[in-house]
């Protein structure tokens, strides 16, 4: 699992996913859902 480094070093949209590429860079992701809560 990942180590936490800096906290609150990105400001997140809802919606999108966040990760390290191998260059180290802060990526984001559009999420597949959008972040929206599913629908029973």
């Amino acid at each position: 699992m990942g180590t936490i480094l800096v906290k609150n070093a990105v400001m997140r949209k809802p919606g999108y996913l966040y990760y390290v590429d191998g260059k180290g860079n802060v990526c984001e992701a559009k999420m597949a859902r959008g972040g929206r809560k599913k629908k029973k």
